[in-house]
């Protein structure tokens, strides 16, 4: 009977300890890159500077754009 005996078969392919190992290993690797990303995307700013003055710079642009484009359909400023 197959079942009764311990070890595997010729034609049975078993991956063994290497293959626990190689798998543990990749959970271990997997558990300190996690690790380390999250500390890496604490330190990122949620809402930089930079982002603001350009918001403001291109609203600014978007007002005056309009104001240039009101006084060239009517010929006078809506100011």
């Amino acid at each position: 009977m197959i079942l009764a005996s311990g070890a595997p078969a010729a034609s049975q392919v078993v991956p063994g300890v290497l293959g626990f190992l190689v798998v543990a290993g990749m959970g271990v690797i997997l558990f300190f890159l996690l690790r380390s990303m999250n500390k890496q995307l604490r330190k990122v700013v949620p809402d930089p500077a930079w982002r603001k003055e350009v918001t403001q710079n291109q609203a600014q642009a978007e007002v005056e754009a309009q104001e240039q484009q009101d006084y060239t359909t009517n010929g006078t400023s809506k100011s």
